[in-house]
């Protein structure tokens, strides 16, 4: 049963090496996201289950020990999802689930084992709640670690431009997530979310699925578009 939630943004950015001289721009964002995970190590899980959006080929579980890295952004920096003394052999982690990773390293998580679930960022609506119900029934005590961003474009100079649908998308996007408004999440649909390049959807419907009968609680740690992308970071306990 799914006990608590986190849901973080998940740009490379995040990580300082990456981010080089802008990295105090992500200040706060790092800030939300240090006070989210204190509210799933509070929750005392059983296990720990980090979701993001997967590309072509990346879809699926990643166990404890999966590595990843930050190498196609120019820094040598790895990752490991968990606290696993060895990396586990097998596929590098998708960018999001080792941004997840980093973070939990950040924190020094060793609260509950951890695994990792990419889900493809095209999976339709009903698909994901499916995989979130059986993901929340994976324990006794459930959290996720939800990585994924917001619309790319809330500005002329966002990755995907302007467009005048991302900033009442993002403002949804972020009541939802501060109400722990699980019909809201679910109700997301494919477009215009693909539209405005918005990876968080299918990871937040996920998490809608998890939620179903947890009657959590929500809260809005952080919600702004430096880069305009829209970052929000919640917490459902």
């Amino acid at each position: 049963m799914l006990v608590a939630a986190a849901v973080c943004p998940c740009p490379p950015l995040l990580v300082p090496e990456v981010a080089a001289g802008a990295a105090p721009e992500m200040d706060a964002a790092r800030a939300a996201c240090t006070d989210a995970l204190g509210v799933l190590a509070a929750s005392r899980p059983d296990l720990l289950v980090v979701v993001g959006a997967a590309g072509p080929g990346e879809a699926g579980r990643y166990p404890q020990g999966a590595a990843g890295s930050f190498h196609g952004f120019g820094v040598d920096v790895g990752v490991r999802l968990g606290a696993a003394a060895d990396a586990v052999p097998g596929p590098e982690l998708p960018v999001p689930l080792a941004v997840g990773a980093w973070l939990l390293e950040r924190t020094g998580w060793a609260d509950a084992p951890v695994e990792g679930l990419a889900v493809e960022e095209t999976l339709a609506p009903e698909q994901c709640v499916r995989t979130g119900r059986e993901t929340g029934a994976r324990a006794g005590r459930v959290a996720l670690l939800v990585m994924g961003d917001g619309s790319a474009c809330r500005t002329l100079k966002a990755p995907g431009y302007l467009d005048e649908r991302a900033a009442p998308f993002d403002a949804a996007v972020a009541r939802a997530l501060g109400s722990a408004d699980v019909a809201a999440l679910a109700a997301l649909g494919t477009e215009p979310a693909h539209g405005l390049k918005a990876s968080g959807r299918a990871p937040w419907q996920v998490l809608a699925g998890a939620a179903e009968d947890a009657d959590l609680t929500g809260a809005l740690l952080y919600d702004d578009a430096p880069y305009g992308v829209g970052y929000m970071v919640a917490t459902w306990s």
